[in-house]
């Protein structure tokens, strides 16, 4: 009998390669991408909360110290300096580091000035006795500091003509803005100022000299009245009519005027260098002169 032929079977087995997922290193790459991304929203957060000067001293910092060392400029990344973060000065009393401190410290200052003209500018507005003389008051902020004029005006003068007393009315303008001045570290300078209108004796008996000092003294009064601390007082001067408002004829109304000057601290020290008595003169006479010449020799001593 004769066999039936029996198809042949062939299987064939096939190697899985795990869906195209290359094992579990993707895992690795996606946590080096998730890492990135929260430093990079990190920075961007931080960036977000910097003042526009925190930023730039952070840009400064990436380009040094290759930009400094190749460079020349008056940016700090841009110095000739050996030593980019100090000058040369090598422990670091001079030079740039100290330069940056100074302009930090300057910028602290000049931002405690801006918030105390947004007090007085708030105390102004408040205060209905003030808001009516809001007209005789002049607030702006300059490099030297906050300078605060009260003018006088034809409706509403501040002294009486050729006198020395300080109006009601001016006194509340004084004794309110006391307290503002005493809550700050800085001093103040006081000047006080008038028209040309000349005296009848002139120069030579009282004169606007002593008459523009006389305001600004009985101003300071005033202030220390309102409890300003008498040590925040750096110098009370009297201008006379030498500094007259610009774009006013000499003898406007609004050249009567008491400046209050708060101080930044470059300014304050400048006025205590210029009056601590570094630079002092001694005048002897030459004996063996015959005419009597005298001889001015010039020697420093120390500051006090």
């Amino acid at each position: 009998m004769k066999k039936k032929d029996h198809p042949v079977i062939i299987v064939k087995k096939r190697k899985s390669h795990g869906h195209g997922h290359h094992g579990g290193s993707w895992k690795i790459a996606y946590a080096d991408f998730m890492t990135a991304m929260m430093a990079f929203f990190l920075v961007m957060w931080l960036l977000s909360m910097a003042t526009p000067e925190e930023r730039q001293q952070i840009a400064e910092y990436f380009k040094m110290p290759l930009k400094a060392a190749m460079s020349n400029g008056d940016r700090f990344s841009l110095s000739d300096s050996v030593i980019p973060g100090g000058g040369d000065d090598m422990l670091k009393v001079q030079g740039e580091v100290q330069k940056r401190r100074a302009e930090s410290s300057r910028q602290r200052d000049m931002q405690g000035l801006s918030r105390v003209r947004e007090r007085l500018d708030q105390l102004i507005k408040n205060d209905p006795r003030l808001r009516e003389l809001q007209p005789n008051l002049k607030i702006k902020l300059l490099d030297d500091g906050l300078r605060i004029q009260i003018v006088d005006s034809q409706q509403r003068p501040m002294f009486r003509s050729g006198n020395k007393e300080v109006e009601p009315y001016m006194r509340d303008i004084l004794r309110a803005i006391a307290p503002v001045l005493n809550d700050i570290p800085n001093r103040i300078s006081l000047s006080g100022h008038t028209d040309d209108t000349p005296f009848v004796t002139g120069e030579r008996g009282y004169s606007n000299w002593e008459l523009s000092a006389d305001r600004a003294n009985a101003s300071r009064r005033e202030l220390v009245t309102g409890g300003l601390a008498s040590d925040k007082v750096l110098r009370v001067v009297g201008m006379a009519d030498s500094m007259n408002l610009k774009n006013v004829s000499g003898d406007d109304p609004s050249n009567r005027r008491i400046s209050i000057l708060i101080l930044t601290k470059d300014k304050e020290n400048e006025i205590l260098n210029e009056n601590n008595g570094s630079d002092v003169q001694n005048v002897s006479l030459n004996e063996d002169d015959p005419n009597g010449v005298q001889q001015i020799q010039e020697s420093v001593a120390p500051a006090m």
